[in-house]
């Protein structure tokens, strides 16, 4: 059988796993793939004992022995005893879980998954509010739909259709998605956009064939798969930011520039971008992220684990070596609570780990509670406290 096609299933059922969609057949296929992959030297480079596979398949083993498969919280706190998390490259899956003993020895399996939800935080949903280039604004979200001359929304997605216009015709919209929420466009290149929490993007209604397409994020992060200059008379795009602006000609990338952060994130995922801030430019390969600080622009370009900047669009949380403070500011924008450190010492705790974003907040606090690094917590209506 093709392996790469294997690889791909197995992806699939990682997926699923995670999302506690797996029925029982397919759990116990997940496991003669993962026994298929053991002369790959995938595992070998990534974990030589292989502890983190055996581990994997313990979990899944013990979830057979059930009438019902376990649904898994997917998330991974490094810091704490239990390790957690299965993470899927694109074609090459590296395989990571638990050693599922919480920090007394206990078995996972053994400790209680429900967590009482006594508050009125929401987990985060598609929502989004358009203005249109008459002023008129719209609310986009689930179960309410729209349509206008050459746009139409399902209230999950807006999609622009491709229109002839004159240069001086051209008219922008403005994607505002607030906090607690995220959405999707298609621009009517047929340019992809996916706005995260706390964004908003201004970009033409229609674009004018063969000359460059600019759109502007106006704050906070989008991930962006552009429709190809060959497709478009050699037409390039753009990116604008404020303080640097991304050329690209077709290519796959991420910019994450939230007004209360003092760096601009921009990841390269495939294709090239060079972007320009003041009177140089920096050219970017894939994996590469360059930052640049706001404040002295000073910036930097290094190599980035891509999943880990991408997961959100893929509705995954994924954190690597951050903050205790980092973390709690993206839950916040999904969540849209605020946070207050009783002790600010613990905003620098560093954890690794992988948050599901259609969790409850209170099963994610319970389970960084569990690593002992803080003792308690507090929700006061859309206030979180955390105590040391």
């Amino acid at each position: 059988m093709d392996t790469n096609y294997n690889k791909q299933d197995f992806q699939k059922l990682v997926e699923k796993y995670l999302d506690g969609r797996i029925s029982l057949p397919e759990m116990k296929l997940l496991i003669n793939y993962t026994e298929s992959y053991q002369q790959d030297n995938a595992w070998e480079e990534l974990d030589p004992d292989n502890g983190y596979r055996n581990r994997m398949l313990e979990n899944i083993l013990a979830g057979i022995k059930k009438d019902e498969p376990k649904k898994p919280k997917v998330i991974n706190l490094l810091k704490s005893n239990i390790f957690k998390y299965a993470v899927a490259a694109a074609v090459l899956l590296f395989v990571f879980f638990n050693a599922f003993y919480d920090e007394h020895g206990i078995p996972a399996s053994k400790i209680p998954e429900k967590v009482v939800v006594n508050s009125t935080i929401k987990i985060g949903s598609d929502k989004a509010t358009l203005t249109t280039e008459s002023g008129e604004t719209i609310v986009l979200e689930k179960g309410k739909s729209y349509t206008a001359k050459n746009i139409v929304s399902n209230g999950e997605e807006l999609v622009y259709t491709k229109t002839d216009v004159a240069k001086k015709t051209i008219a922008y919209n403005y994607l505002t998605v607030p906090r607690g929420g995220e959405f999707f466009v298609k621009l009517a290149d047929g340019t992809q956009v996916w706005l995260n929490s706390e964004s908003k993007l201004k970009y033409p209604v229609s674009f004018v064939e063969g000359e460059t397409r600019k759109v502007e994020l106006v704050y906070g992060e989008a991930y962006f798969t552009v429709s190809p200059s060959t497709a478009h008379k050699g037409a390039k795009f753009q990116v604008l930011t404020g303080l640097q602006d991304i050329e690209v000609i077709g290519t796959q990338f991420n910019v994450k520039a939230y007004r209360d952060e003092d760096v601009i994130y921009t990841t390269l995922v495939e294709g090239k971008v060079a972007v320009a801030i003041a009177d140089q430019k920096e050219m970017l390969k894939p994996n590469q992220q360059l930052t640049l600080n706001k404040l002295n622009k000073k910036r930097t370009v290094s190599e980035v684990d891509v999943y880990s900047e991408t997961a959100w669009k893929k509705g995954l949380f994924a954190f690597k070596s951050k903050n205790l403070k980092e973390i709690m500011q993206v839950l916040s924008r999904w969540y849209d609570v605020d946070v207050e450190f009783e002790d600010k010492s613990l905003e620098n705790i560093e954890f690794k780990g992988v948050l599901n974003k259609k969790q409850n907040i209170e099963e994610i606090l319970t389970l960084i509670k569990k690593t002992k690094f803080i003792n308690a917590y507090e929700i006061k209506k859309d206030r979180i406290i955390i105590k040391k």
